[in-house]
């Protein structure tokens, strides 16, 4: 994702439970760092709501301002 404009992002988490189960988790991701311009953060903003509306079978939404903030292990465990 650029380091300087927001993004919408839809990510399929394939993984393996501790019981050994295969599971598939959707995440909605919103990503809005802080060096992109404050206009498309508040359009971005506005508009997410009514696409997140329409995007069916979405388990988790993350709201995201740096990497660290939609890393693996994050999405790991809330998957779990």
């Amino acid at each position: 994702l650029p380091d300087d404009d927001c993004r919408y992002a839809v990510f399929d988490f394939d993984f393996v439970t501790v019981d050994n189960c295969r599971k598939s988790k959707i995440f909605f991701i919103a990503w809005a760092p802080t060096a992109s311009r404050i206009r498309a953060k508040m359009l971005y903003a506005t508009s997410k709501d009514g696409l997140r509306r329409v995007l069916e079978g979405v388990h988790y939404e993350l709201q995201a301002t740096d990497p660290t903030e939609m890393g693996f292990d994050l999405i790991r465990d809330r998957a779990k």
